[in-house]
């Protein structure tokens, strides 16, 4: 019943849903506790959005045999990145030390005063923004919260990547 539930159309609905979910109650959260985003929270947001739409787009395209291991692929590699983003906000929020030191403008005024490479080197190398901790939820952080929802969902990818669909 499971493997039914969790393949096919179904299954990949559920990925886009989480996925979204995610997203969504990052902008709940964001509102309720009036907390301004930094670059790497924003990065960790696009690359559920891009989970997100892998997820729908498989849902759509209901794909057979290769097509299942392709969209797999390609979740993968968007959680995987996502994964990267969170473990490098987690080193910078454990290090912030280290951080201040290289700390520059915020998300912002990066992509208004630099060129697109620039400003993603910017971004990814993390600012003073990335080092606070305005949130957690049982004493874990967002990235790090972050962390675990993105290797599930690669798992998750995985599994729907060789889970058949039953007819």
């Amino acid at each position: 019943m499971l493997n039914k539930v969790f393949s096919g159309r179904a299954g990949y609905f559920l990925g886009f849903v989480a996925s979204f979910g995610l997203v969504g109650l990052a902008l709940f959260i964001q509102q309720k506790y009036n907390l301004e985003p930094c670059p790497l929270c924003i990065s960790q947001r696009i690359a559920f959005m891009a989970l997100g739409i892998t997820f729908l787009l498989a849902a759509l395209h209901n794909p057979k045999n290769i097509g299942r291991k392709v969209y797999g692929l390609l979740q993968f590699v968007a959680a995987v990145t996502g994964a990267g983003i969170a473990s490098r906000h987690i080193w910078i929020q454990a290090n912030p030390d280290k951080v201040m030191a290289e700390c520059g403008a915020g998300f912002d005024y990066i992509f208004e005063n630099f060129p697109m490479k620039r400003a993603l080197d910017l971004v990814f190398k993390g600012t003073g923004e990335c080092t606070s901790i305005d949130w957690t939820l049982f004493g874990l952080t967002i990235p790090q919260l972050s962390l675990i929802c993105f290797v599930g969902l690669a798992i998750y990818a995985i599994l729907l990547a060789f889970l058949k669909a039953k007819a």
